[in-house]
């Protein structure tokens, strides 16, 4: 009796096995294995919804705020001599983790200077940056049309000067696309780079895009290619993300950019550096990379100048040994674009504008063409 019990068994277990390793069971084992993997992978790489400023349980509003026609709000701040006295008004344009509290081009310049240029400057927060609303639906073209409402609602006349730095200096690009009319004159400071820019060469893209660290070739990879991707790319922690979110600084100071750092020219409050990402992260640098490294409609060597006259001008300021930005894309740009004004300055990084005098030298040739 105990024998054909124990044979019973034997021939349950093995029916039991014969089950598990059959190749129908393995697969639908392996399905269920992945797609419980993917729904996992799917929650950890939604963002959490922005933390509105204004809204219940969000950071207070603090600054001067103007309403787009979108019904989204952005935050500005205003620096010089009034904007009724002004010779030149300005919209500043801020790069990457950064805010209206970090205009480079007016805190790097003497308030005597700036006085007797009658320089009136305004930063403002990008969106989803400090104060300003997100934008999810943010493009190329978005944000040059709120950088022409910001110049309408603050009445700045009908042309006004635009400088950006970095990847704000990108969005000046944009605003020579679709509101050349609007500018008075144009200056970019180490404008980043998109390496999927129509007209870019490919060899040439690739070799400058193959210079940088693997990390930052993956981040902007992913953020091309696998946009919904990039929050969770660079928020976990089983591979190295970008390097500027990471704060990785060998891979993105130059030897002028530690002096100046060691000079306290870039120091900024704990205060505004939490103010950045406040609303949070997704929809400020996440949708910056997003934007910035997507799929353009056009590419900077496909634009016309805007001042076929001469009568204004634009500047691209790029120093030859910044580490985020390769000089050599930027050197085939102004080539391409013979009404370009471009400086390339020797042993300039990536923090050329807060370089001793550099602000004051830009805005000099911007306004008043002094060489």
């Amino acid at each position: 009796m105990r024998s054909i019990r124990t044979n019973t068994k034997r021939r349950a277990s093995r029916r039991t096995m014969t089950i598990l390793a059959s190749p129908l069971m393995f697969k639908r084992i392996t399905f269920i294995l992945l797609v419980v993997l993917l729904a996992w992978e799917y929650q950890a790489a939604r963002p959490p919804p922005p933390n509105i400023c204004g809204s219940p349980g969000g950071p207070p509003v603090t600054a001067p705020r103007v309403r787009l026609r979108d019904g989204r709000f952005l935050a500005y701040k205003e620096h010089g001599v009034p904007k009724q006295v002004a010779k030149y008004k300005i919209i500043f344009v801020h790069p990457f983790g950064a805010s209206r509290h970090d205009p480079v081009i007016a805190t790097s310049v003497s308030p005597e200077v700036i006085e007797d240029l009658g320089v009136y400057i305004v930063s403002f927060d990008r969106p989803g940056y400090g104060e300003s609303d997100p934008d999810p639906k943010r493009t190329a073209k978005s944000l040059a049309l709120d950088i022409e409402e910001l110049g309408d609602q603050l009445e700045l006349g009908s042309k006004f000067y635009v400088i950006g730095y970095s990847m704000g200096g990108q969005v000046i690009w944009k605003c020579l696309k679709y509101i050349p009319h609007r500018l008075a004159g144009a200056a970019l400071i180490a404008p980043v780079i998109n390496y999927w820019w129509p007209g870019l060469p490919a060899n040439l893209s690739s070799y400058a895009y193959k210079k940088q660290p693997p990390q930052d070739q993956w981040a902007v990879r992913v953020a091309h290619y696998i946009p919904w991707l990039t929050y969770w790319w660079n928020t976990q922690k089983f591979f190295p993300s970008s390097s500027v979110v990471s704060g990785k600084p060998e891979n993105v100071f130059s030897r002028q950019d530690w002096e100046i750092i060691r000079n306290g020219k870039v120091s900024r409050s704990e205060k505004h550096r939490a103010h950045v990402t406040q609303q949070g992260e997704a929809e400020s640098i996440f949708r910056d990379m997003i934007v910035g490294f997507g799929s353009w409609e056009f590419g900077p060597t496909d634009l016309k100048n805007p001042f076929a006259s001469n009568e204004r001008s634009v500047h691209l300021w790029q120093g030859d040994e910044d580490k985020l930005v390769p000089v050599e894309l930027q050197r085939y740009i102004a080539e391409k674009l013979p009404w370009i004004h471009y400086h390339e300055v020797p042993g300039g990084g990536h923090l050329l504008p807060a370089a001793d005098g550099m602000s004051e030298v830009i805005l000099r040739a911007l306004l008043i063409r002094e060489k």
